[in-house]
């Protein structure tokens, strides 16, 4: 009994211990003390690096971790902060509330999905569009009806006609210097590649599990990095505005290709219809010379007397510079001018074989005012180690290192001695470089002095030492420069190569382009790591992505860069703001939430199934554009045939409804 009573004492004196831990952590919570910083990090080893004795070794799981700032216990739930008003707090609402409303309008049923299609487009569905539904459900696809970046690319087509599309499609691919592969479709295989590389191969491989639902047609792909066809704003307003005269549900729509149709491409044809593409040679061009002349008259980038300012409040927030509306902070139109020297792309282009006529090009990526078709990214698709998601380094979240990494190398545009510095790979390596920092001021918000959570606007932060500590950004060589990239030489202090999975070891990667889109990006999502994200590029994915709630969307200016990473890692102290300094808590429990909410959400709609799906769906919509008789194609009944395989193929739940769950 007095073994008993001694354990009992013990017991208890246990339990008191552990709430005076807990005790002391709140109270350090309370009083804005960053406890993370107080705590040794935990060792991670990375292959080559002078710590501990080399060898790859994962986070001891006994060892202590700093609790949450909110217990989740495996839900989302509200950050226990009260009265912050920062405005990020809104743009994660903003979101949320978009997102919902995103998955509460999914259709569940084939019937349904018909009916919306109609409403949506004012068409039948395409012939073949019962099989592609079919193929979706049964590769759990969760959300059949977001699919409009595919009817959006193909709208201008219904101003062409299918024969001059089908001339196109069939001969760009003979002349080399255009850049163009082709894939041809017969008889339910793919029958020939033409002008070959990795990446019509990979296209290959993508349509091979259902190429047989598939008529007779060729597809000409841009094996270039950068988008192809840029048509006149006026242009395309006649050919959308013929898109809109031909809509019509024809109750005896016709619900089967045409079979034998003319022009496609034949091996030694010796009377092939060819039409020119007008193709101009552009390399090195300002594109914004292009570009501009796809935008609207009223825009920003075609009126001289606009200014920055008007065009900033449309897609930015006044405090703290961030991101309201990520669709237009890559809108050329829209940011343009602001942009045009800050993107190699923009001011310094590699490889521009462009064209002004609408050409069926299938292109990975383009910017805004590009008429290329987008499908899914060979790389996404690829598997290749490079840019594949593996996890073997994505640690969870409180054993990550509390920075913002990025490699790579100096593509993005031609380089020279007069014009790297305004690259945007280099701007992101010279404004994290805490050395080329340590006499410039920038903007960052600072909770105001009245600590009631209202924060105000502070021009006159130093980052130098907060980018050393957080920040590890940097090229591992030189490439793309004229005529060699011995200017650099003096410049930069290479850093040693990582893999991706490496990369997992921080809480934030941030994405930036190339020479054209990031092949990085799914990685990024798929990882327990928070994604930045900052471009001018347009993917096939776009829709599906909410800023804010799957990522943290970047300008392209990156001028709010330390606004975001000082909101989530915390700057200072309550009693610097009385002294004029800035201070800013941390937000640690938003960053985790926002970067397991892209992680699952990326498991549901960026799958190599979602790929699949995505491109059966563009091309049974393009068969319809090419086929003479496309007025009168589509599917139309109701749908009803089947209800009884719905039921047996449910749709997966919302994930709204488990209360913005993950």
């Amino acid at each position: 009994m007095a073994d008993f009573e001694v354990g009992r004492r013990r017991f208890f004196l246990f339990l008191a211990a552990i709430g005076s831990v807990i005790l002391l952590v709140n109270l350090f919570m309370l009083s804005g003390t960053d406890l993370r910083s107080k705590i040794k990090n935990i060792p991670i080893n990375i292959p080559g690096t002078s710590k501990g004795n080399g060898h790859e070794t994962a986070p001891n799981p006994d060892l202590p971790k700093l609790p949450s700032w909110h217990e989740d216990n495996g839900n989302f739930e509200e950050h226990a902060a009260v009265n912050d008003k920062h405005p990020i707090v809104d743009l994660m609402q903003a979101a949320d509330q978009a997102w919902t409303k995103y998955e509460e309008d999914r259709t569940s049923t084939f019937k349904e999905t018909v009916a919306k299609y109609r409403r949506t487009y004012g068409r039948h569905p395409p012939p073949g569009f019962r099989d592609w539904y079919k193929f979706a459900r049964e590769r759990n696809v969760h959300n059949v009806d977001d699919f409009s970046q595919i009817m959006d690319d193909l709208r201008p087509f219904w101003g062409v006609e299918p024969a001059v599309i089908r001339s196109l499609a069939a001969h760009l691919h003979e002349t080399e210097g255009n850049g163009v592969s082709g894939l041809h479709i017969r008889d339910g295989q793919v029958w020939k590649l033409t002008n070959a590389n990795w990446r019509v191969d990979t296209m290959k491989e993508m349509v091979g599990s259902f190429v047989k639902y598939l008529p007779d047609m060729d597809i000409a792909m841009n094996r270039l990095d950068q988008p192809r066809v840029v048509v006149p704003f006026e242009d395309m307003q006649n050919l959308l505005a013929r898109e809109v005269s031909t809509r019509q549900l024809y109750p005896d729509a016709l619900a089967e290709w045409t079979k034998d149709l003319p022009g496609l491409f034949k091996e030694n044809d010796t009377a092939p219809v060819i039409t020119d593409p007008e193709f101009v040679l552009a390399p090195g061009k300002q594109y914004m010379l292009i570009a501009k002349e796809a935008c609207p008259p009223e825009s920003h980038a075609r009126k001289e007397d606009s200014s920055t300012r008007s065009a900033e409040v449309l897609y930015k927030e006044d405090r703290g510079g961030f991101v309201t509306n990520f669709n237009l902070s890559s809108d050329l139109c829209t940011v343009g001018p602001e942009v045009e020297s800050k993107h190699g792309f923009l001011f310094a282009p590699s490889t521009v074989v462009a064209s002004k006529r609408l050409l069926p090009i299938f292109g990975e990526c383009k910017v805004n005012v590009n008429n290329d078709i987008l499908f899914p990214a060979n790389m996404y698709y690829k598997n290749d180690e490079r840019y594949a998601y593996d996890p073997t380094y994505d640690y969870d979240w409180d054993d990550k290192e509390d920075r913002m990494i990025w490699r790579g190398v100096t593509s993005g545009g031609t380089n020279t001695a007069d014009n790297w510095m305004n690259m945007h790979r280099q701007r992101l390596v010279l404004l994290t470089n805490a050395t080329v920092m340590a006499d410039q001021e920038v903007r960052i918000m600072s909770e105001d002095s009245n600590m009631q959570g209202d924060y105000q606007n502070y021009g006159h932060f130093n980052p130098s030492e907060f980018a050393a500590k957080h920040t590890d950004i940097g090229f591992t060589e030189a490439f793309a420069c004229v005529p060699d990239c011995g200017f650099y030489d003096d410049v930069w202090t290479y850093k040693n190569m990582t893999t991706l999975s490496q990369q997992f070891e921080s809480k934030y990667v941030i994405d930036v382009d190339g020479h054209s889109f990031s092949g990085r990006w799914h990685a990024f999502l798929q990882s327990k790591s928070l994604g930045i994200k900052s471009t001018i590029f347009r993917e096939w994915h776009d829709s599906r992505l909410f800023a804010w709630r799957h990522f943290v969307p970047l300008d392209n200016r990156y001028d709010e860069i330390y606004s975001i990473l000082t909101y989530f890692i915390g700057l200072g102290n309550p009693s610097a703001v009385s002294n004029g300094q800035p201070y800013i808590p941390r937000h640690d429990f938003e960053a985790r939430k926002l970067g397991r909410q892209g992680r699952e959400w990326a498991t549901k709609v960026l799958r190599r199934a979602d790929i699949e799906i995505y491109m059966f769906r563009l091309l049974i919509e393009y068969a319809r554009i090419i086929d003479d008789n496309r007025d009168r194609l589509g599917y139309s009944g109701d749908g009803s045939e089947l209800d009884k395989y719905d039921t047996q193929h449910p749709l997966s739940p919302s994930m709204a409804s488990k209360g913005g769950g993950v």
